[in-house]
């Protein structure tokens, strides 16, 4: 999970495109609506999901509390698994968001690594993000499709833009960028989920965060020129 320097991914819920009826473009309004029923469901499903996990959400829980039919709901998802889907996708887009926010003014691209390498740890405290991207959804997805849903939110904004320092010379000439890649993406998944360990106290998380910021950043420093 990572961000492009400079790129404007929005946070909201994902973009559905312009959906066609027939073949021909939907109608403007009949567009909105379909979108705002569907935004509507992936907000529901999120509070469901992050509250209960995925085995124990069911899609009536969903439809009552959005507020629409079954149909709908089929309408715009397979499945249970498809429209959870779309919930770890957009668990993905909100997580990069704000390490895009973080990043954004920082003065150099290294600077910008290391913000971001801190947004990604306080992103995924959230006990939302943990439940849905980083238990339920390898779990529930598999790893292949996980790991390509985070490749398109992340692992390979991630990628670019360690290619991007080392090109600007500010990685050593004998860093592989997608080797740091996978080394910095993993690191930091593992220290997310010890971070938001609810049994955690106060103090031993506060010391267990410390201990992980500076690992993070020996590690991305040790290839800094």
């Amino acid at each position: 999970m990572w961000y492009p320097i400079g790129s404007d991914r929005r946070a909201g819920l994902p973009s559905t495109g312009r959906w066609k009826l027939q073949g021909k473009p939907m109608p403007e309004k009949r567009q909105k609506r379909y979108e705002e029923t569907r935004d509507q469901l992936l907000e529901v499903a999120w509070a469901e999901f992050a509250a209960n996990g995925f085995a124990q959400t069911s899609t009536e829980n969903v439809v009552r509390e959005a507020g629409v039919t079954r149909g709908a709901l089929y309408y715009h998802f397979k499945d249970k698994t498809d429209m959870f889907r779309a919930v770890v996708d957009l668990a993905h887009i909100r997580i990069l968001s704000r390490i895009e926010d973080a990043s954004a003014s920082a003065p150099s691209i290294t600077e910008g690594l290391r913000r971001g390498c801190l947004a990604f740890l306080d992103a995924c405290s959230s006990p939302d993000i943990r439940q849905i991207a980083l238990i339920d959804g390898p779990s529930v997805l598999g790893w292949a499709e996980w790991r390509e849903i985070d490749t398109k939110h992340g692992f390979g904004a991630l990628r670019d833009g360690l290619t991007e320092a080392k090109r600007q010379k500010a990685l050593r000439a004998d860093a592989d960028p997608m080797a740091l890649a996978y080394l910095l993406s993993g690191a930091m998944n593992e220290a997310a989920l010890a971070l938001s360990d609810p049994e955690l106290s106060k103090t031993r998380r506060s010391n267990l965060r410390r201990s992980m910021e500076a690992a993070l950043l020996s590690m991305l420093a040790a290839f800094e020129t």
